[in-house]
């Protein structure tokens, strides 16, 4: 077939520069190839000098265009050959890959079977910035007549292939700037703290300790129940210290699934997995020069304590997907309900990681412990809701129900106050709140909760188990919903199942069943 070159090179050079996503720009150029001589697949790769690799970014087909992020390493000798490419043949024939010492780790990478291939050379400035394979599954399959072809449109293909790559160094900065802003959203939100609520009364020791350590760069572990204000403590001790005007960063390595781990905490290349499309930076990363806090850290797997250990002691990272080590400084702040020294013990948390994070350990006490501060905090979250909710009237305790708040033991601490506060003020209707869901003294319910605070020798995780069960018998085991566990505990419901399943507390079907046979 006698191919126009005139024409060749006006619609080779339209379609590759069609479209700034080059994938589908490759693939309008491989429908219009295929028509007019032998193809299988275009195969679009980048050099980059710096570390002698080619990336191939897009493949196209029969079946369509697709973005690609596999990287390809070449021998030094090969690099030398790459890097003199200027002075050789832009275009040249492999009619047999495997004796090509370049095109040969192509075929290894991409899993060619035995293939012709035109190699393109895209030239720019004098540099090799990549190359176009045009492959066709056979032996002997182009001719001169197709080189010399290829050799017309090498300066479009390469000012596309560049325009490709600038365009996607703008989308990923773009995307990571977005990812960037959310977090300084957050910290915007959480940088900025009036009076602490019980600083002078409840938490008097605890801020004393927090103004000591706040400046330093130690490690910090707070020790308390869910829902005790760890979180706030954390961000205090960020805002007092030479970070504050860091970033603060907050994970709760509780929430996150074990496959994802590591990408949270360390980012991840393009394509380093299934669903990693553009480059994302972990938390240690956004927490740079700042401070970063690690809540429910027991709930780490030891995997991740290990890789962990290693960030704490190298003070780098290594995003998933490459090799290289990117340096941090971070100011770890950890905190856990649960009894570290037994989990080191048991073996499910290591000993080493325990030591390295155990500098300095500041205990929060739970809300039934510093009853003095529960009035200053219901007026405190009733002015905060009434701004939120923009409620008309401004809300008040109704008489002697301040006593029954003193009363109860408050076994979901500070947000399970908080989250009652709300309610009350939805129930009310611009009348003094009353606090109805709250059990009056002395009721069946108060006296389990003073049992379960004078078992106070229980450990953490014991004594969350025994109350989750006593507030699910109250319900009648129902999770979600208004009155459900995990609104009167202050939780998210699949935050909840996901503790009772750790705490091995039987729920829905099973939770039943054991129900009706304690009934029987």
């Amino acid at each position: 077939m006698i191919i126009n070159e005139i024409e060749f090179s006006r619609e080779v050079t339209l379609h590759i520069c069609s479209s700034l996503e080059i994938e589908k720009s490759l693939w309008q150029c491989f429908l219009y190839v295929k028509k007019v001589m032998p193809v299988d697949e275009l195969i679009l790769v980048a050099y980059e000098r710096n570390s002698g690799m080619f990336e191939v970014i897009a493949t196209a087909d029969v079946n369509g265009g697709v973005v690609q992020s596999l990287k390809v390493g070449m021998s030094l000798e090969a690099r030398k050959n790459i890097e003199n490419a200027a002075n050789l043949s832009p275009v040249r024939i492999v009619n047999e890959m495997l004796d090509d010492p370049i095109v040969k780790r192509f075929a290894k990478a991409l899993n060619w079977p035995p293939s012709s291939v035109i190699v393109n050379r895209l030239i720019l400035g004098g540099k090799m910035t990549g190359a176009l394979h045009v492959r066709r599954e056979g032996k002997e399959k182009y001719t001169k007549d197709h080189s010399r072809l290829w050799s017309l449109i090498n300066k479009p293909l390469a000012i596309a292939l560049a325009n490709s790559q600038s365009h996607r160094e703008v989308v990923e900065h773009r995307e990571l700037l977005a990812d960037h802003n959310a977090y300084l959203q957050e910290e915007l939100q959480l940088s900025t703290f009036g009076p602490v609520i019980g600083e002078d009364h409840g938490l008097k020791e605890v801020m004393k300790q927090v103004k000591r350590v706040a400046p330093l760069a130690s490690s910090v572990v707070l020790v308390g129940e869910t829902g005790a204000g760890k979180e706030v403590i954390a961000n205090i001790m960020h805002q007092l210290s030479p970070r504050s005007k860091g970033p603060f960063v907050k994970v709760n390595c509780g929430a996150i699934p074990d496959s994802l781990i590591d990408s949270e905490l360390f980012g991840h290349e393009k394509g380093a997995f299934t669903g990693a499309f553009v480059q994302r930076r972990g938390r240690f990363e956004k927490a740079n020069r700042g401070t970063i806090f690690l809540d429910e850290i027991g709930e780490l797997p030891l995997q991740a304590q290990a890789r962990l250990l290693r960030v704490l002691q190298e003070k780098t990272i290594e995003r998933v997907g490459s090799s290289d080590a990117i340096k941090i400084d971070v100011r770890l702040i950890t905190a856990t309900n649960r009894n570290l020294e037994k989990m080191v013990e048991a073996g499910t948390f290591r000993k080493d990681l325990y030591f390295r994070i155990k500098v300095f350990t500041i205990a929060i006490p739970p809300l039934r412990e510093r009853r003095v501060d529960i009035p200053l905090l219901v007026r405190h979250f009733m002015n905060k809701k009434q701004q939120e909710m923009k409620l008309p009237w401004i809300p008040v305790v109704a008489p002697n129900v301040m006593d029954r708040l003193l009363q109860y033991s408050w076994p979901g601490n500070v947000r399970e106050l908080q989250n009652t506060v709300e309610r009350a003020l939805i129930l009310s209707g611009g009348n003094p709140l009353a606090f109805e869901d709250i059990p009056p003294s002395g009721s069946r319910l108060q006296q389990q909760a003073g049992k379960a605070e004078e078992g106070a020798i229980l450990t953490l995780k014991d004594m969350e188990s025994k109350h989750i069960r006593m507030v699910l018998e109250k319900i009648g085991g129902r999770i979600e919903g208004k009155n459900g566990a995990a609104a009167l505990l202050g939780l998210n419901p699949s935050t909840l199942r996901h503790r009772m399943k750790k705490l091995g507390i039987p729920y829905g079907r099973v939770h039943n069943s054991t129900r009706e046979r304690r009934s029987e």
